[in-house]
């Protein structure tokens, strides 16, 4: 939730403690891909970039590198941010995309060549896409503030940022990233699947380069998708990210199974369209939810990334939303950031209004994917095998799912 509306005091520092910092005209809390998108694309248009702040947790030495986290990243977030000079090296590219309902008939095919694209989308390295934006926003004239911030109040004309007993006045604070809400605010949405992620990464004997694999089960959607290359080593097609969504007693049991044992499972799952498959490092599950911001302005505060919707992980969609929200923000925002004075929360309502078409179709439908295929209901899964194949069969009704996986609503 935002910080309640209070008054700002006079002294930004605490007593005794770090004396205040500069006021900006807008602070971004959190260092996460989506915030360093945002401060880059600010920065880009603006006439005093080092008045944009962006506050970010201190990292280690090597610990982005270390970071074993893939993302999938599609083609309208790749032209974003290589546009941005913050395009990460040893990407995977995703060409076809196939999705199956394991046990039931349907298939799709979705092939970059039907767009006229390089690719459909790509899967990186977390650290290697942490690194090139770090870089990029070091070469921008941001402002970067490392440590644990928040916003401390707000009032009429201005938001408190403080941050490790530090503290400022910005004029506009955005909360881009972290996705646990906390108390339920009316209106948003929470939900949780009772599913858990079982996340690692597997070999194929009979890869095909370039393809990923989305397969509906009753337990959840089971995902493989190409791999990224290790830093300063060449692609291996053999190998996939796996993302498995299953019940939470499911993934941890799959997880405790010693490697023999998991592929038999696994292969049993998704099938021979790749031959045998085999767990190829260590694997972790995750708890899934969906929590959605119905407003993600409150004042001069603004929610972007996962700080303003979680989603379900089926296609991949979290993180380009996220980006989205952050291309808008910018565009909406430069006017104002640019002006030499005037109230910015005009220009946030209409990025509120800008974006509640794409926020809800994509978290509708994200949301509605694993909860229909995993309905153990015959009647439900045979209509969703038969979407699958009229999908499959008209490129009519194929084109606007597959659009919107590329580059999302944008008005």
């Amino acid at each position: 939730m935002m910080a309640a509306i209070l008054p700002v005091p006079a002294q930004s520092g605490v007593a005794g403690g770090p004396p205040p910092a500069a006021a900006a005209d807008l602070t971004i809390i959190g260092g996460g891909p989506v915030g360093m998108a945002l401060a880059l694309l600010l920065a880009r248009d603006a006439r005093e970039p080092g008045r944009i702040v962006l506050c970010a947790a201190e990292r280690a030495a090597g610990a982005a590198a270390a970071d074993p986290r893939v993302l999938a990243l599609n083609h309208g977030s790749r032209v974003l941010l290589q546009a941005l000079g913050a395009w990460p090296a040893g990407g995977a590219d995703i060409l076809d995309i196939h999705v199956s309902q394991r046990g039931r008939l349907g298939r799709t095919h979705i092939s970059h060549s039907d767009f006229g694209v390089p690719a459909l989308g790509t899967v990186v390295r977390y650290g290697a896409l942490a690194d090139a934006l770090a870089q990029a926003v070091a070469r921008s004239g941001v402002a970067v503030r490392h440590g644990t911030a928040r916003i401390a109040a707000q009032e009429e004309s201005v938001v408190l940022v403080e941050q490790d007993g530090a503290g400022w006045p910005t004029a506009v604070c955005v909360q881009a990233e972290g996705g646990a809400f906390g108390e339920q605010a009316r209106g948003d949405v929470h939900r949780r699947y009772g599913q858990h992620a079982v996340l690692g990464s597997v070999l194929a004997a009979r890869p095909r380069a370039g393809w990923a694999w989305e397969r509906f089960t009753r337990e959840g959607p089971l995902a493989l998708l190409p791999y990224p290359a290790a830093p300063g080593a060449a692609p291996d097609p053999r190998r996939h990210a796996l993302v498995w969504c299953c019940a939470p007693d499911r993934a941890q049991a799959l997880c405790a199974l010693d490697d023999a044992a998991f592929a038999h499972e696994l292969n049993h799952a998704f099938g021979e369209r790749l031959g045998r498959l085999a767990p190829a490092g260590p694997r972790h599950a995750s708890p899934l939810g969906m929590n959605l911001r119905r407003e993600p302005v409150h004042g001069r505060a603004v929610a972007i990334g996962n700080a303003a919707q979680t989603l379900h992980p089926v296609a991949g969609q979290g993180l380009n939303l996220g980006l989205r929200d952050a291309a808008r923000l910018a565009q909406t925002l430069a006017p104002w950031l640019n002006a030499t004075a005037g109230d910015p929360r005009p220009a946030l309502a209409r990025y509120a209004a800008a974006r509640r078409a794409d926020r809800w179709l994509t978290a509708g439908l994200t949301d509605f994917l694993p909860r229909v295929f995993a309905s153990g209901l015959p009647p439900v899964e045979h209509a969703a095998g038969l979407a699958l194949l009229a999908l499959d069969a008209s490129a009519a009704l194929r084109r606007p799912l597959a659009r919107h996986l590329l580059q999302g609503l944008r008005a």
